[in-house]
């Protein structure tokens, strides 16, 4: 599917970093890489947010991770990327390697046709990086402002996709529904990946999206991993949607499940926590901003990170903010759960400096991404076979020095 992860250069493990001595390989995700809404405060400048976030799509390209989502919003102003399209036009022309999805284009706010050739032309300026994924939508301001009854966006959605999915395969759709209308509609360029552009279903805590997903042989996209109702309902949606699978004659692959996670990552839980609290209170004043409600842990940055790291956050569920180690074993944990699944993508937050942000990735990346592939396993082998025959090593070298000395007393040194 994808190149193995690369890591950065080593450096000095930080406290709490891990490396095990068992050549076993974890449980847990072989891919890593970034859910990008994105959030920002917005007191920030909008330009620079926006530029920042294509410096970290590259930055990411350099550390190996292995795909970058992009979200779609157009109201309340935190998420500030209206086309995902237009900003991974952007990011394919700054990276090598990285995919680069949709995460997600919301189907009710889009005629099929034009979504896909979009989607496609993509796939073409990128040379196959791109991937496409589908929800109904999460704000109900953007359905409001196109006279879109919330009620309706998940019908919608399910109508789209199926028309979507279709036109991406090759087919020609002819289809009427009460909001858009395909008369022998058909894409004029294939993709550009032979075995055509992955699609992937975004799922919350309902069912809903496990059954698309199911129904058309998609993969699944587990938003809501980190909220503690998403977080039980992991291994549910996922029986859901093997079964749909095998109801529709396709093949629910582990592989494909991808989950995503709030984490921020420095040498110690404690430096971690205290950097959080640079920018927590803009998630608290997004969650306010929305409910219109106060929330009772909002008043200080202390008492948020302690909120959200504990019972967690509407929305962005419970975070993970702690060391390397503490993030395997958070990541292990979610592995267990889930049964398994094969990428872990990081919910990108503005909760630290863009300097300490850019530094938990590289964490990330340094310590726990070869945790999860094994990529240091082999030399871990080679230093306890080493260890375990040291003695006949160092002994067969100190009789190779005394011949040598040996030798050359005697005038018989080949030198």
């Amino acid at each position: 599917m994808t190149d193995a992860a690369r890591t950065t250069a080593p450096s000095a493990a930080p406290t709490g970093a891990t490396t095990p001595a068992d050549p076993a390989a974890p449980v847990g995700p072989t891919r890593f890489g970034a859910f990008i809404a994105p959030y920002h405060g917005i007191d920030g400048n909008p330009t620079l947010q926006i530029r920042r976030d294509l410096d970290l799509v590259a930055r990411l390209d350099d550390l190996g991770f292995e795909e970058a989502w992009i979200g779609e919003h157009h109201s309340a102003g935190y998420e500030t990327v209206a086309s995902p399209e237009v900003f991974i036009a952007a990011a394919a022309e700054r990276t090598r390697r990285i995919r680069l999805g949709t995460g997600v284009n919301s189907l009710p706010y889009h005629h099929p046709l034009v979504l896909a050739d979009r989607i496609v032309q993509l796939d073409h300026q990128s040379q196959g990086r791109v991937m496409f994924g589908a929800g109904p939508g999460q704000l109900a301001s953007d359905a409001f402002m196109m006279g879109i009854d919330p009620m309706k966006q998940r019908g919608m959605m399910a109508e789209a996709l199926e028309a979507v999915v279709a036109l991406l395969r090759g087919e020609t759709v002819t289809r009427t529904t009460d909001w858009f209308t395909l008369d022998e509609a058909r894409l004029h360029l294939a993709p550009y990946q032979r075995g055509g552009i992955e699609v992937a279903c975004a799922s919350t805590v309902s069912p809903s999206g496990s059954v698309q997903a199911g129904t058309h042989g998609l993969s699944l996209l587990s938003l809501a991993a980190s909220d503690p109702n998403g977080f039980e309902a992991l291994s549910g949606n996922w029986d859901i949607y093997a079964k749909t699978c095998a109801e529709n004659g396709h093949t629910a692959d582990r592989d494909t499940w991808r989950l995503v996670v709030p984490m921020h990552l420095a040498d110690t839980e404690e430096e971690a926590r205290r950097q959080a609290e640079y920018g927590v209170l803009h998630l608290v004043r997004y969650i306010e901003g929305l409910s219109g409600m106060t929330m009772p842990w909002g008043a200080t940055a202390a008492d948020a990170v302690r909120q959200w790291t504990t019972d967690g956050f509407p929305t962005f569920g419970v975070a993970m903010i702690g060391s390397p180690a503490d993030a395997i074993a958070r990541i292990e944990a979610m592995a267990e759960k889930s049964g398994g699944f094969g990428t872990l993508l990081l919910l990108d937050l503005p909760i630290a400096d863009p300097a300490a942000k850019r530094r938990s990735y590289e964490l990330f990346a340094e310590y726990v991404i070869p945790h999860f592939t094994g990529a240091n396993r082999p030399r871990q082998a080679s230093m306890a076979w080493a260890n375990q025959n040291s003695g006949k090593f160092i002994g067969a070298l100190r009789q190779a020095v005394e011949a040598a000395f040996t030798q050359h007393r005697d005038g018989t040194d080949p030198a």
